[in-house]
């Protein structure tokens, strides 16, 4: 079932607190799904409804440091938070896009307040059971709960990839968070490990030359 109501006016600068008055909603949206290593994570945000932060906006838009000091705002004032992650090796079982949805299936699972509605980040999503939802698109730059959402999978995500950037200096993980970059074009040209087994197929397209494929190991990591 999806909802598409709106019942309050969005200010200019601020985001909406809610899609609909009178049910308690919560925010999802990912990040890493982009990437070419790594695990994909997924957060869930219930926010009070009287909730405001000038500053919260959508996790891409604020700088590392802003993101950082509003995730110990969001997890103090959240009614609910969680965090889910799908790892590398359940990545190339079942793809990136199915990956993302079970990244935010199992956040939603984790809330200590079981969620009447969800808003979720995109255009697409698999239902989660007996909770009905809406697709919104770029919904991070246009709900606090999404927006919240958006910093805390993206800050841990960062957490974890930093965690991995000191085991593999090489990958320059610390800076590029497994996106793929100029730079990293070159070094999965040298090293290719950890790098999800699913891409092997599509380096020579974006890159451009032929890559020895090693071992895939998959690195698990806990929030």
């Amino acid at each position: 079932k999806h909802v598409a109501c709106f019942t309050i006016k969005r200010d200019r600068y601020m985001l909406l607190p809610y899609m609909e008055t009178g049910r308690i909603e919560a925010g999802c949206d990912e990040a890493g799904r982009g990437c070419l290593a790594g695990a994909v994570f997924a957060a869930a945000v219930i926010l009070p409804g009287d909730f405001k932060n000038e500053d919260l906006n959508d996790s891409k838009q604020l700088s590392e440091k802003k993101r950082y000091k509003l995730r110990p705002v969001i997890e103090r004032e959240a009614i609910a938070w969680a965090v889910g992650i799908v790892s590398p090796e359940e990545i190339d079982k079942i793809n990136i896009l199915k990956a993302s949805f079970l990244a935010m299936h199992r956040a939603i699972e984790q809330l200590k307040v079981r969620p009447e509605h969800l808003l979720i980040d995109g255009n697409r999503f698999t239902p989660y059971p007996d909770i009905p939802h809406t697709t919104v698109v770029k919904g991070d730059g246009k709900y606090l709960s999404i927006a919240a959402a958006s910093i805390l999978a993206k800050t841990y995500r960062d957490d974890y990839m930093n965690e991995l950037a000191l085991e593999y200096p090489a990958y320059h993980w610390l800076y590029n968070k497994g996106y793929l970059t100029t730079e990293s074009r070159l070094i999965i040209a040298r090293l290719l490990r950890s790098y999800r087994s699913s891409l092997h197929s599509v380096f020579n397209t974006y890159i451009g030359i032929t890559l020895c494929v090693y071992t895939y190991e998959a690195m698990p990591i806990s929030v």
